[in-house]
Order: C-alpha cells, then sequence, then structure tokens
C-alpha cells in the first residue's frame, strides 16, 4: 500500500510517498481502506514544525480520514467489515473534558490517515451519515467537531442569541449550519463581496467585510444594538476583535493555536480580556462522542457540509498548496476514488 510521511519543517520535500505491506489489525483494532481525507490549515502547521503537540520524524501525516473496514481484530464489536466510518482525530478521547493523557492524535505523535490503508482502535472510529460521500464525510472529523464542540460544550445557543464566527473555512461554515438549527442569529466576517453572497445563501443573517473595514468588532457592536455578540467561535481572528465583540456574560471560543492569525497570535491586553466580562474558552477539536452527536445532526436534518476543491491522492503536494495559497470556500478534500488527469 502507498503511504505518505513527514519529515517535519523540511517544507513539501519533506512530505515523500512510500511502499508498505498492508496492515493487519491486533486486538481491539480495525484497518480501514481509506477513501478520502480532509486537508486544511493545521496540516501546514504540522508540515512546518510549528504545532504545540509534538511530531514524530516519518509520521504518517493527517487527522482526516473516512473509509471502509476491510478487517477487524480480535474482540471488536463496535464495527464489522464494510462499514463506513471515519477516524476521530484523538482516538483516545472517547467523551468529557480533554485530558493530556488523550492526547495522542493522529499525524502527529501517532501514525495518521494520509495513507491507503489504516490501522485504528475500534473505540477510533465513528460510523459515517449514509446520505453523505466519502468525499463530504472527509470534511467532519477536524472542522464539523471543532465547530460543534465550539458553539455546543458551553451549552446550546438559544433561538434569538447572536452567533459571531469569522472567516468561510470550514468551521465557521459548520458553525453557521449549527448556530441556524438552534435558531440563532449568525452575524459572520469575510474578505469580499462574492464570498459575503455566498455566506448569505447559506444562511448567515450578517456578513462583515473584514477587509473593506478592518475595526468589525464596531459593526459587530452596531448591528447587536452596542450588546456584542452572545457567542464567538474564532478560528480566523485577530483574538483582540473578537474580544470586542463578545457581549458582556458571554462566551469565545478560541479555535486552536495559531488559528488566529499573525495578529491574533499577539499577546491579548489583560485590560481588554477582563473587560470583555466573557468566559474564553480555549477548543481542542472534540472526543468521540462529539462526533457522534455531530453524525446525528447531520443524519436528522440531512445536512451537507461545503466543500472546496477535491484532489487526487496522488496530488497531495497540489493539495498543500492550494490549501497553502489561501482565499477558498469550504474544505479541501482528498480523494483516493479520484485520478489524476
Amino acid at each position: 500500500m502507498r503511504s505518505y510521511h513527514l519529515r517535519p519543517g523540511r517544507g513539501l520535500a519533506g512530505l515523500t510517498v512510500e511502499d508498505r505491506d498492508e496492515p493487519a489489525p491486533g486486538r481491539g483494532q480495525v484497518v480501514v481502506r481509506i477513501h478520502a481525507n480532509g486537508l486544511g490549515y493545521r496540516d501546514l502547521m504540522v508540515l512546518a514544525n510549528d504545532y504545540p503537540l509534538p511530531i514524530t520524524p516519518g509520521v504518517v501525516p493527517g487527522c482526516e480520514g473516512v473509509g471502509e473496514v476491510v478487517a477487524v481484530g480480535e474482540d471488536v464489536t463496535r464495527v464489522g467489515p464494510g462499514d463506513r466510518v471515519a477516524a476521530t482525530v484523538f482516538p483516545r478521547w472517547l467523551d468529557g473534558p480533554f485530558l493530556l493523557e488523550n492526547a495522542a492524535q493522529l499525524g502527529t505523535m501517532t501514525d495518521g490517515v494520509l495513507a491507503e490503508y489504516a490501522v485504528l482502535s475500534e473505540d477510533g472510529v465513528v460510523p459515517i451519515p449514509e446520505h453523505l460521500s466519502y468525499e463530504e464525510a472527509a470534511a467532519l472529523p477536524l472542522a464539523a467537531v471543532t465547530a460543534w464542540n465550539a458553539l455546543t460544550s458551553g451549552g446550546l445557543p438559544q433561538p434569538g442569541q447572536t452567533v459571531l464566527t469569522l472567516g468561510s473555512g470550514g468551521v465557521s461554515l459548520f458553525t453557521l449550519m449549527f448556530a441556524k438549527l438552534s435558531g440563532a442569529r449568525v452575524i459572520m466576517t469575510t474578505s469580499g463581496p462574492a464570498k459575503a453572497e455566498r455566506l448569505r445563501k447559506l444562511g448567515a443573517d450578517e456578513v462583515i467585510d473584514y477587509r473593506a473595514n478592518p475595526s468589525w468588532s464596531e459593526e459587530v457592536r452596531a448591528l447587536t444594538d452596542g450588546r456584542g455578540a452572545d457567542r464567538v467561535v474564532d478560528p480566523a481572528g485577530p483574538l483582540e476583535q473578537s474580544l470586542k465583540s463578545v457581549a458582556f456574560g458571554g462566551e469565545v471560543a478560541f479555535v486552536g493555536y495559531r488559528l488566529s492569525g499573525a495578529e491574533g497570535a499577539r499577546p491579548v491586553d489583560p485590560a481588554l480580556l477582563f473587560g470583555a466580562g466573557a468566559v474564553l474558552r480555549g477548543v481542542a477539536t472534540g472526543s468521540r462522542a462529539h462526533f457522534l452527536q455531530v453524525n446525528r445532526a447531520l443524519a436528522t436534518h440531512r445536512l451537507r457540509p461545503v466543500l472546496d476543491r477535491v484532489f487526487p491522492f496522488e496530488d497531495i503536494h497540489e493539495a498543500y498548496r492550494y490549501c497553502e495559497a489561501g482565499g477558498g470556500f469550504g474544505k479541501i478534500v482528498i480523494s483516493h476514488d479520484l485520478r489524476s488527469s
């Protein structure tokens, strides 16, 4: 089988493909034939060796993979051959709060899923909704689960409350989707009129062009009669503007490390943090339980993710370059069933 391997910090030259034997499952494990992978900014950080978790040299990268179970080991009861499943980003994080003992993440500390076959714990896979293709399901493990955790772990937004989310990447688009299910009003930021129009068609109530209005928190305040947004999901930043946008007593879900742009990585003024009068909560993707909740919501409402572009498995380097260029709308996906032309 073919699998990609990573020497972090060497750029795309450190991302190479190897031929290895097809794996066999051990006790409690399953072998999944991967059909599709998701790709995003997190993968660029791992590639550059600029990530908060340790990266094992030679690791199989990628934490977002979906496919078909082709073999199971002894004592496996959750799934069987032929089942369509997705890998969970943190295989040991089953439920409850994130703990350090659950921090082993696919594609950094342990082998990930950017391969034709992957050996995974039976606890580290979940069924995928029947109405989704493999390519659509590949958008779920990181972006959808992160958005769900960011939006719901502090309590579901109430009908009529205001949710602000930033940018038009996968996390923000899923936040829009899930917030509208709860009856919330959604404000989004984006980089121009074309994206703004697409966001409105997807259900955004208000869209702010952050390039035209760099101090966009002022517009958030104006749109909420000075109160601010009850919930802010910040995967794009800057964090300073998010804190200026949140209502007193509200919450800012800060998604990940360095995911709020260069400005968002600057130290935050303690006076601003105190004056916001809100909870600032770090979000590290989510648990298996979060993923199962996501799948139930998607299946019940027959929702589909927004995909940006699909690349063949052979064109990984091109996919990384496209991701690095930015400017997309939705999730970048790698398909093992699509061949290079």
